[in-house]
């Protein structure tokens, strides 16, 4: 489990509870139970090297915010990857955060609850992460019309699901746009079958096939996307970001789609990656035009 400084203040804001730690801040999303349960027990799951948590049942964002001196006042929240079983919380969270933080933009980690066959709790979480920021924006320093939402593999998905799924009474939780990493998009038959099992039972309905096929619910409210991901990924094929776009096309949406020639799956923000340095100058260029 994380460890707070002990000096750390913890005080509520609205319906948030925010614990102060040195240059960043820890948010627990939901003050007290949240809503709907995941019915797993026991602590988190974190290896020595910590690069991997797993039986998340305590959602959180752990915020990074960039110098004053180079903020463009833009915020994204970060879902890691994993299957829906677990987070690669380094390679496809931490390491996001910092290179953000470079580019002048706040970043939000969300460690967000497995769902354990509880389809709807992910997004959830996705929803209370945006509208926390939206509704802290100034503490931030972020404009509340420019907050996005970036996902790697299941978590592209939960970040696809809250750019198709979202309310705007009250605080919205509608991102501005989204950064989707190798996303697993549909759950019909080019999905990655450990998520979707993971996310939606063993035996889905064609009803929930169809709710979280998310390149079947794109309309022209969607936000713009850009979508990096390579051409030999055989753990959630090229079919899944190449739906999501063409949706996107066919309702006007702005959107980008990077298909690199190699590099599988899982590479995350890792500088060995072949292509780290074209892919971090295309979502450079990309974010300066949204």
């Amino acid at each position: 489990m994380r460890r707070f400084n002990k000096k750390a203040v913890a005080f509520i804001v609205s319906m948030f509870t925010v614990v102060a730690i040195e240059a960043q801040q820890v948010v627990k999303l939901w003050e007290g139970v949240p809503p709907v349960s995941n019915e797993l027990t026991g602590d988190e799951i974190i290896p020595n090297d910590k690069s991997f948590i797993s039986n998340v049942s305590v959602p959180t964002l752990t915020v990074y915010l960039p110098e004053k001196n180079i903020r463009t006042g833009m915020a994204v929240v970060i879902c890691p990857g994993g299957g829906y079983s677990g987070l690669a919380i380094d390679h496809e969270g931490v390491m996001v955060a910092q290179w953000l933080n470079k580019e002048g933009i706040a970043a939000f980690i969300l460690k967000y609850r497995m769902p354990n066959k509880h389809k709807e709790i992910p997004l959830s979480d996705a929803q209370q992460a945006i509208r926390h920021v939206r509704s802290h924006a100034a503490d931030y320093g972020v404009n509340a019309s420019k907050i996005g939402i970036c996902g790697f593999s299941a978590g592209g998905h939960l970040a696809a699901t809250a750019s198709t799924h979202f309310t705007t009474s009250g605080i919205s939780s509608r991102p501005d746009f989204s950064i989707l990493f190798y996303p697993v998009i549909t759950m019909s038959v080019a999905t990655h079958g450990g998520s979707r099992s993971n996310l939606l039972g063993d035996n889905p309905s064609p009803e929930e096939i169809h709710m979280f096929s998310n390149e079947k619910q794109v309309n022209t409210n969607t936000p713009p996307a850009i979508l990096l991901l390579s051409d030999d990924d055989r753990v959630v094929v090229p079919a899944n970001s190449i739906a999501y776009y063409e949706a996107l096309k066919r309702n006007d949406i702005p959107a980008a789609i990077y298909i690199f020639p190699t590099g599988g799956h899982g590479w995350g923000f890792r500088e060995n990656y072949a292509y780290y340095k074209q892919m971090t100058e295309l979502l450079s260029a990309w974010l300066k035009g949204v």
